[in-house]
């Protein structure tokens, strides 16, 4: 059933006893009973009447019933249909605002430096774990080194034709010597010239198996890790994510879940699908457990608003993790600002 169906079916009674309950759990994280009802509603209903609503809106699947009380709780749904179709969105907190516009107003020419800081103020303001997807580099490659810091240590160095460098530290296959080193250097600078690095990710994987019997096995096996390394299975270095001590405050009786996000937060997973969220559209984005794989596990919700480059392209995004009972109504104004301040401040800058 669509949303505006179900709302539909809610009259006016309906509709304030599931407001009611939403806000109460959104404020406290507890189970609402009809007794506590009785003390907020517009018009006089007896703890009965009250009771019979509720079980009406659980068996439309807005409300859950814990085994433990005899309150009820917003179900996934529930939470949906009030954050698209009942939630009053506050205007941005002015001490809010103040912090991200002093946070961004430091003229730092290091853009990664500036979103570091970004992603810290926003944890801080909104009491979650912030998450900030950098901007891709889409300079093209003019060199990359590999150079060994440990047998089971190396950099991979890559200068980019604008200046920038990005280093990388992974582990390499096995045996590698400064020799094969300099062997799958020398093969990737052949191919690089002239790509970004999106561009040589794409053409390595066709020629590394065209071309593997020109190249030393060991030298071959670190290009073959290379590829996994710029496919981000294991690294990527446009997600900052800070705050998570504020999840372990938030949701202190939920535990094991939290430490399956913080697994998977501290290795990228699905870091993928986080990409794709900030390619999806203008505006802000929220994901209530299920509906995101990443957090599924957690029964968390994400709050995500993507930004742009000069250009009007998307480049990045700003997020909020935190509990199901998020403070939606001030955050999704925050990150939006916050989202909106970065874009501008990146389009302010050249190149």
């Amino acid at each position: 059933m669509s949303q505006e169906s179900l709302l539909s079916e809610l009259n006016d009674r309906s509709r304030e006893v599931f407001r009611r309950v939403v806000e109460s759990y959104l404020e406290t994280g507890d189970p609402v009973g009809s007794r506590t009802l009785t003390r907020s509603m517009s018009e006089q209903l007896s703890a009965a009447t009250i009771r019979n609503v509720m079980q009406d809106l659980e068996f439309m699947g807005l409300l859950d019933s814990p085994h433990t009380s005899a309150g009820r709780l917003p179900s996934h749904l529930g939470l949906r249909l009030f954050v698209d179709g009942m939630m009053e969105v506050d205007s941005v907190d002015p001490d809010d605002q103040a912090v991200m516009d002093r946070t961004l107003g430091n003229d730092d020419s290091d853009t990664n430096v500036m979103l570091d800081r970004v992603s810290t103020a926003l944890s801080t303001i909104t009491r979650g774990a912030s998450l900030v997807l950098m901007p891709k580099h889409e300079a093209p490659i003019r060199h990359i080194e590999f150079v060994s810091l440990a047998p089971d240590r190396a950099l991979v160095v890559l200068v980019f034709a604008d200046g920038h460098v990005e280093n990388r530290i992974f582990i390499p296959p096995e045996g590698q010597t400064p020799s094969s080193m300099r062997e799958a250097g020398n093969f990737l600078n052949a191919m690089a010239e002239g790509k970004t690095l999106a561009e040589l990710r794409r053409h390595m994987a066709s020629q590394l198996a065209e071309r593997r019997r020109e190249l030393d096995i060991l030298a071959a096996e670190l290009v073959q890790s290379g590829l996994a390394l710029w496919d981000g299975e294991s690294f990527d270095p446009r997600l900052i994510v800070r705050g998570r001590a504020n999840l372990l405050d938030s949701e202190a009786a939920d535990l094991d879940r939290i430490r399956v996000l913080f697994d998977d937060l501290e290795r990228k997973r699905d870091i993928v699908e986080f990409l794709e969220l900030a390619e999806q559209g203008d505006g802000v984005r929220i994901f209530i457990g299920s509906e995101n794989k990443l957090f599924s596990l957690s029964g968390s919700a994400l709050v995500v608003s993507p930004y742009m480059n000069a250009d009007r392209k998307i480049v990045g995004a700003v997020g909020v993790i935190g509990p199901t009972r998020l403070n939606y109504g001030r955050i999704v104004p925050i990150v939006d600002y916050t989202a909106q301040l970065v874009g501008r401040v990146l389009s302010g800058r050249k190149g």
